[in-house]
Formats: C-alpha cells, structure tokens, sequence
C-alpha cells in the first residue's frame, strides 16, 4: 500500500525490471483487468506498475477525493513513491483521463509515453465536436449519468463482451473474484466529473509520443475520436483495434498487446 497525502491507502504493484510501464484502469475496475497486459510486458522486459486508484479493487474506499484531478495527484504521488522516472503511462477508459489531468497538472517530467486506451477527450458532443458519448450533449449534460452508464445500443454486444470476460476470469482463476466491483454512491461525483472534462487542449500540446487506441466497435463512442486528436499533434498516432469494444484489454488482448509493444519498440 502506498498512503497518499490525504491518508488514503492505494494498492499497488510493482513487478519487473527495466523501462516502467504504469496501467491505470478505468471506473470501476480493478488492477486485475489487465493480466493479460502485464504478463505481456513483464515477459517482454518491463517494470510494471498497476494502480488500483481509489474506490477500485484493493484501495481504501473513501468518500472524499473523487474527482478526476485528485485521482492524477494519486498517481504522481505513486510515482514519486516508487521513483518512477520516465514511465509509460497506460490508461484505459477513466484511466486516460486521469492521465490527461497528471499531465496538466503536472507535465510530463517523469513521462516518456503515454497510451490511451479507448478513451474519447471530450465525451459531450456538440456542434463541433461528434465524438463524444453517443447520446450525451449540452441538454442532459446535468442529469445523463445520474447513477449509471446509460446503456447506448451501439457497438460490441453483451455477448460478444462475455467471451472475452469468461477468458479473464479463467486467466485469473482464484483473483477472478477481484473483478466484481460496480458503480456505488461514493463515486458517481467522480463519473460525473469525469463526464464533464475536456482534455483535448491537453493532448493538443503534448510532445512525448502518444498511442490513442480506439476499438472499432466500442459501446461508448466513435472511434474516429483518436484520429481526430492525431491530426492535431504529430506527436500523437491513432490506431483501431478490428473487433473491439470498449474494454480493449479485455476484449482483444492480443491486439492490443501487439500495438502496445510495437509503439514501445518505436
């Protein structure tokens, strides 16, 4: 456990040698989701770090600090306790944008990379923008995840979903209990915080290589949103996963894999 500086304790693994690769999950999920990854890495000669943020897997559940900045000040503060230094940041889903936030507040000093993982920077859509949530915009920006994640209709199916979920559990085997997390009371203000960001200035300015991963058929949103940011900054290269939802890690381990070390070996 690594105690933050308003007393919460984040759980915490650190494995391997070599470059650091940091994995931070998205709402609601635990380290665990990203076996697949971190046998990848760790096989392939990285350190791995995998945070379970606050509320998420084996971290303190707490009911302060539940936004999106606070939950980037927790990781700096994970990287200065571990001294990491020029890390790869990894960051599915909610996990990206944490990684947006880190790099606003605090630059990118100890940031080599960065991977973002099925993660549109801006989920309202607008005039100007078509990439967002399906379904969420300026008129029920203030009501639309009131006490879940609406479901949208579009893309991967809860069949398609549960293939790649069984594949997990079984890889997991006895820690597949890990996984059963869900949406509570503490954290919907950091769901809607969440929902309200908007990172693209952010990942507009950034000059460390970025990989925005984006799943073909994701529930969440188009995946045109990484092509977009890529035409914004040379720095940054888009790539769709074929056969891919939202949970990309999960659903297309290999592929996902496969992208993630080849834009490390570049």
């Amino acid at each position: 456990m690594i105690t933050t500086n308003d007393g919460v304790g984040l759980h915490v693994t650190d494995e391997g040698d070599g470059e650091a690769v940091v994995l931070i999950a998205g709402y609601t999920a635990p380290a665990t989701t990203w076996a697949f990854q971190r046998e990848a890495l760790l096989d392939a000669g990285y350190r791995v770090v995998a945070i379970d943020r606050r509320n998420h897997g084996e971290s303190d559940k707490v009911a302060h600090g539940q936004r999106v900045a606070r939950h980037a000040q927790d990781v700096r503060q994970v990287l200065e306790a571990l001294d990491v230094r020029d890390a790869v940041l990894v960051g599915g889903s909610m996990g990206a944008s944490t990684i947006w936030s880190y790099v606003d507040l605090y630059g990118t000093d100890r940031v080599r990379a960065i991977v973002s993982i099925d993660q549109t920077p801006r989920m309202r859509n607008s005039d100007e923008w078509a990439y967002g949530y399906y379904g969420f915009d300026d008129s029920n920006c203030g009501t639309f995840f009131q006490g879940s994640i609406p479901q949208t209709g579009r893309g991967f199916t809860v069949e398609q979903q549960l293939v790649g979920l069984q594949r997990l559990v079984d890889k997991l085997g006895p820690k597949a209990g890990a996984l059963r997390g869900g949406i509570t009371p503490e954290t919907l203000p950091l769901l809607f915080d969440h929902a309200q960001q908007d990172w693209r200035d952010v990942v507009e300015r950034v000059e460390v290589p970025v990989l925005m991963l984006a799943g073909r058929d994701s529930q969440m949103w188009p995946c045109e949103h990484a092509t977009a940011m890529a035409e914004r900054n040379a720095h940054v290269r888009a790539h769709v996963i074929e056969d891919c939802g939202h949970a990309a890690n999960i659903d297309q381990p290999e592929a996902l894999n496969a992208a993630i070390l080849e834009f490390l070996d570049r």
